[in-house]
């Protein structure tokens, strides 16, 4: 009896030696960590909440940053709001504001630090009845002065007037215009109306245009977004039918001389020389897309009826399922652009009378990308 409990005791001293031994790696065996190591020097940021940087605005369409990081905002009756540290108004004059018209796209000049030339998209009344236009302006400040119409006598109309402008990487300007409520005008070559138009930044025709005129591409409703991938290819957003037949919304690739098939075909419907929508909203259901970003080859875009910002990888020049965030959670939704510091920001339309604006709308939203998966 005593021979065995001196063994079992040997037993257990030589187990105790070995645990003390080996005690880290038994531990890894058994025990699961509970939290992420992260290598020395290396931080993980947590995703920022949504954040209302701006509130109280007027049926804004546009969106874009100074070189200092003020914001540039356009109101549909022909204001342009700088916000910096307080709100300066700055008049636009000659808008026309009715229905969808009004003072609508802005971009800044590629070389914007050294000329101040600004570009808006506005509707103004001629002998012509409503018509559309681009004018450039030089900024300073609050301050517009040497205004210069770089292209005018565009269809409009009170509803289907286009307005996103935008330089591509080929430094021209790009100009999305809509029907003005005319189908047979987005097959006609010959009119301005339902198209997109390229230009160069003094409002000339580049010489390899395809129709030897200001049109890119032709076959459009209402196209109200465009933005550029990685590899240089130009995306749009496009508006379908209004009312019965209601739908159709669609994201187009954009190539030069492109048909994109309005009024002849919607939807996944194809014919011979045109275009189909590499996705579109089908017939039961309507985003009304309006502006659009690309950000790590994905694409972003919102929606006024739909009240949704919606993402869709790009993958070999196709789309992947469309994923949609923040559906009803701040109405309608005018445009998306990507801000100095990398994050998303949400311009509302709740004013324009068919949102249900609340008492500090029209608001614009930072969004972190992170939110987003990203």
């Amino acid at each position: 009896m005593k021979k065995t409990l001196i063994i079992v005791l040997s037993i257990l001293c030589i187990l105790a030696i070995l645990f003390y031994v080996f005690k880290d790696e038994i531990k890894k065996m058994f025990v699961q960590p509970t939290e992420t190591i992260i290598p020395a020097g290396e931080v993980v940021e947590e995703a920022k909440q949504p954040e209302v940087v701006a509130q109280n605005l007027s049926i804004p369409w546009e969106l874009v940053f100074l070189p200092g990081g003020d914001m540039l905002v356009t109101e549909r009756a022909g204001k342009l709001i700088r916000i910096g540290t307080d709100k300066k108004i700055i008049e636009i004059s000659g808008v026309t504001h009715k229905g969808e018209g009004g003072l609508l796209g802005l971009a800044l000049h590629p070389n914007f630090k050294s000329n101040n030339y600004i570009y808006v998209y506005l509707t103004t009344t001629s002998s012509k009845g409503l018509t559309n236009r681009v004018e450039r302006y030089i900024l300073v400040g609050e301050v517009l002065s040497e205004r210069k119409v770089i292209i005018e006598n565009i269809p409009g109309a009170t509803y289907h007037d286009g307005g996103r402008i935008a330089f591509g990487p080929d430094g021209f300007l790009y100009i999305t215009t809509g029907d003005a409520g005319d189908k047979k005008n987005s097959q006609d070559k010959k009119s301005l109306a339902g198209k997109t138009l390229r230009l160069t930044d003094e409002g000339e025709i580049p010489a390899d245009n395809p129709f030897g005129n200001e049109i890119y591409s032709y076959g459009h409703r209402n196209s109200q977004g465009i933005a550029w991938d990685s590899s240089g290819a130009l995306w749009s957003t496009e508006h379908g039918p209004s009312g019965v037949g209601s739908g159709f919304d669609e994201v187009n690739k954009i190539v030069k001389g492109g048909n994109y098939g309005w009024p002849d075909v919607q939807g996944d419907e194809s014919k011979t020389g045109m275009f189909s929508p590499l996705v579109q909203s089908g017939a039961s259901e309507t985003w009304a897309p309006s502006g659009m970003l690309i950000y790590r080859d994905n694409i972003f875009f919102v929606g006024l009826r739909g009240q949704t910002l919606y993402t869709s990888s790009i993958s070999n020049g196709k789309l992947g399922p469309l994923k949609s965030y923040f559906k009803n959670t701040y109405g309608r939704l005018r445009t998306v652009v990507l801000g100095p510091d990398n994050m998303f920001y949400l311009l509302t339309n709740n004013r324009d009378s068919l949102g249900k604006p609340t008492s500090a709308d029209d608001r614009i939203i930072k969004i972190d990308p992170k939110t987003l998966g990203l």
